[in-house]
């Protein structure tokens, strides 16, 4: 019995030092290869000199034995890119190479890739690249290339506007600490100027904003992470980029038209002023993706016409006090994100509400009510006509304040809701809050307080449909 046993012993030592030995064995045989999870690391488009997130990728060992390498940056130091592989970072120091990485069989190693590139010679973004060459024990090279493109921008810290400017630009401007308007002051931001603010940025306003975009060229405001969270998915889909706009109780006279401000945290806030003057006019426009509220609007004077104002974990729209008038609008609350998300539109009814009409708009959301109206005065001027809205029906005596107004039938799932609108993509979040073709909405508006025009330019038809947006339906040719 303890020779059987013994031998046993034996044979499990012998085995385990067998298996130890072959997994610390390392084979200088030039059949064998590294694996990488991709062949092409990139880094999307980045603004030149300006540092991009970090990029990754994976080496794997699957030859069936131990192998070293050297691994080695092609342009050196001429490179805009920086490789740091299993805690090992190429640089100068290392004249941008090592030889001390090894992978065992069945293991790997990670590679961590960013890059600052360098200004580029032409105003449209430029490929920049490099190459990383894994040299092996055996002499056999590996290569996997690394790119991205260089996109020249304005870059602006702090920016401070202390008399009246006009910001044109074809050139991206990317914005750092944010951007003030003094008071008394006027900002005009030309059509076609794109502005990226970085997470930390918004637009201040104690003076006077003007965004004067065109159905053609947009003022478009964003965040300035141009690059991409997964392959399918840009950060500029996510919310919380940048902080938005906010106007100040200094501020009056705002306009922004043909204005795209998306992925922000609020989108507009208007702070509280004088009610007989006009705060904000926003005509044209979409605000889109907001982590914080859409437009929130307290003891302001305020106009919403032909806009989209969509996805917003808090409120769409939020109405305080003030006066508020919104036509030919589109608000929509399908935030995917938390579903603890606020009203589509939300109005305190009281004393401090000079006026609230909404017309010809689209309200219209997940729950089956996001229309919230917190009433506290029964003197209140306000009015829903021709309207589609996804809130219950009143049969009380408020009832008379729903002129025209189509309930949205909350089990439709055909011609409303989500249905009413030609794309609806959670899983890449892709919105398109343009009519679908049999939308409910199609022809329901009132063609005597309907513009002549919709969000987009396009003219509305002598029977006009609810919402920011015109349907235009595809005609089939013929075969």
């Amino acid at each position: 019995m303890t020779k059987t046993i013994t031998f046993f012993l034996c044979t499990l030592i012998a085995v385990c030092l067998g298996a130890c030995a072959d997994e610390d064995s390392f084979t200088t045989s030039s059949s064998y290869r590294l694996s990488f999870s991709t062949d092409t690391l990139a880094l999307d488009t980045i603004f030149s000199n300006v540092p991009s997130a970090h990029n990754a990728m994976w080496v794997y060992n699957r030859s069936g034995d131990g192998l070293r390498c050297s691994v080695r940056q092609e342009k050196g130091n001429t490179s805009g890119f920086r490789v740091n592989i299993d805690g090992i970072y190429l640089g100068a120091n290392n004249n941008y190479e090592t030889s001390e990485i090894e992978i065992r069989n069945k293991d790997s190693v990670q590679v961590f890739v960013e890059a600052t590139l360098p200004t580029a010679s032409q105003p449209t973004p430029q490929k920049d690249e490099d190459n990383l060459i894994f040299t092996l024990q055996s002499g056999v090279e590996q290569k996997v290339n690394l790119n991205a493109w260089a996109w020249n921008a304005k870059l602006v810290k702090g920016l401070v506007i202390k008399r009246d400017t006009t910001i044109s630009s074809s050139t991206p401007v990317v914005i750092y600490g944010g951007l003030k308007v003094d008071s008394n002051v006027v900002l005009t931001v030309a059509a076609g100027t794109t502005l990226y603010f970085h997470n930390d940025a918004g637009i201040d306003v104690y003076g006077r904003l003007r965004c004067e975009g065109t159905a053609e060229e947009n003022v478009v405001l964003r965040g300035d992470r141009i690059d991409r969270m997964f392959d399918y998915l840009p950060y500029d889909r996510t919310p919380g980029q940048w902080r938005g706009v906010h106007f100040y109780p200094s501020s009056y006279g705002n306009e922004l038209l043909h204005t795209d401000i998306h992925s922000s945290f609020d989108g507009i806030v208007a702070d509280s002023s004088d009610v007989s003057q006009s705060k904000l006019i926003l005509s044209h426009s979409t605000i889109h993706n907001c982590q914080g509220v859409g437009l929130s609007a307290k003891y302001a004077n305020i106009a919403v016409t032909n806009s989209q104002i969509t996805n917003t974990l808090g409120d769409c729209v939020s109405i305080d006090g003030g006066s508020a008038t919104i036509n030919s609008s589109t608000i929509a609350q399908f935030y995917p994100f938390d579903g603890q998300r606020g009203a589509a539109l939300k109005a305190v009814l009281n004393k401090d509400l000079n006026q609230l009409k909404v017309t010809n708009s689209l309200i219209t959301g997940y729950a089956d009510n996001v229309v919230f109206l917190a009433k506290e005065d029964s003197t209140v001027d306000w009015l829903f006509d021709h309207c589609m809205l996804r809130t219950p029906k009143l049969t009380t005596a408020d009832s008379t304040h729903f002129v025209n107004v189509t309930f949205e039938n909350v089990k439709d799932t055909t011609t409303m809701g989500e249905k009413y609108f030609k794309k609806m993509d959670t899983d890449n979040l892709i919105y398109d809050f343009h009519l679908s073709d049999k939308s409910a909405a199609i022809d329901q508006a009132d063609p005597a307080t309907s513009p002549a025009d919709d969000h987009d330019g396009v003219k509305r038809d002598d029977k006009p449909d609810i919402g920011a947006y015109e349907n235009v339906k595809t005609e089939k040719k013929d075969d």
